[in-house]
């Protein structure tokens, strides 16, 4: 699906998942505020996971439908967050933090790509 309907679908989704990333990393930063950007950190790590296992359904089950739209590029994209998390990592080296900013770029990346697979591998598993 392509054109204006593919455009509201993902922009509809991608608000409601920057709606959930924005609560659930305010939630987590007031629980956490020892500086670490925990909040971003756990929504990229819950966000790819997601991502994972919405992609993996659509793909492996063969139904191409406009729900992937929705909730994989819109949901799943508008959730999850790369650029907020590099601005973190830069003001952590800014900061005087560089050994904090390598954990946190290292960590978010490794921990995301793993959730997508991890999420791929719960698909293919129950799609048997």
């Amino acid at each position: 699906m392509s054109g204006l309907l593919g455009a509201v679908l993902v922009g509809v989704g991608g608000g409601v998942g920057a709606a959930a990333r924005f609560w659930l990393a305010d939630t987590v930063r007031a629980r956490r505020p020892d500086g670490f950007p925990w909040g971003t950190w756990i929504v990229n790590a819950v966000g790819s996971l997601l991502i994972g296992l919405v992609t993996g359904w659509f793909v492996l089950s063969g139904e191409a439908s406009p729900w992937q739209l929705l909730l994989a590029v819109g949901v799943c994209g508008g959730f999850t967050t790369f650029s907020t998390s590099i601005v973190e990592t830069a003001t952590m080296l800014r900061g005087g933090r560089p050994v904090r900013a390598v954990v946190h770029a290292l960590s978010t990346l490794t921990v995301s790509v793993l959730a997508v697979a991890g999420g791929l591998v719960l698909v293919a598993a129950a799609l048997g």
